[in-house]
């Protein structure tokens, strides 16, 4: 019952003084909140601005990964990290990559062209790549660190290669490389 002596249906009473919307929406960010300087304050610029200069392709690809980005922070539960929003920048850069080949050997040239030119703006996204001869040196020093003399330790090489580079090198260039110094 209400301080009126009347029933108000099933509804939930906030004591006096407590303001239960207030008090918790203040203390935890909501996914629809964006610090800025990230990652994602900057894809809202981009996307405004891509819209303001009429850019469907580039607002088209910012679209594609505000609409990843929302969807992994609803997984998660929580808004993203720079380093999560880059591990989904990079996962639709790769998205795009094969989506692009597949077009391509399919006859599809137009496609492939829109797809790679998403690419391009996605990769803005994503930190730089390592350069061929940072990754042997970092294959190098995997394989010294690990001990690994044989097809068998390819594991533990791909392993700490790939925690160190953190998705600035492609993993299948990497197995290749690795599996030549190990002779399998």
């Amino acid at each position: 019952m209400c301080q009126d002596g009347k029933r108000h249906g099933r509804s939930i009473l906030v004591a006096e003084g407590e303001d239960a919307s207030e008090s918790s929406a203040a203390e935890r960010p909501t996914r629809h909140h964006v610090p800025p300087g990230s990652l994602k304050a900057r894809l809202v610029q981009e996307q405004r601005a891509a819209l303001k200069s009429s850019q469907k392709v580039r607002l088209s690809a910012l679209r594609m990964l505000s609409a990843a980005v929302t969807n992994r922070e609803v997984e998660v539960g929580r808004p993203l990290s720079d380093p999560e929003f880059v591990e989904v920048a990079t996962r639709e850069v790769k998205r795009r990559k094969e989506a692009a080949e597949a077009f391509a050997g399919a006859g599809r040239q137009d496609r492939a062209d829109t797809e790679r030119e998403e690419q391009t703006v996605l990769e803005e996204f994503v930190p730089e790549g390592i350069s061929e001869t940072e990754a042997e040196a970092l294959i190098d020093e995997a394989i010294s660190a690990t001990g690994a003399t044989g097809p068998g330790d390819l594991g533990k090489v791909m392993s700490y290669v790939m925690g160190k580079a953190k998705g600035r090198i492609d993993g299948k260039a990497v197995q290749t490389q690795v599996r030549a110094r190990l002779g399998s």
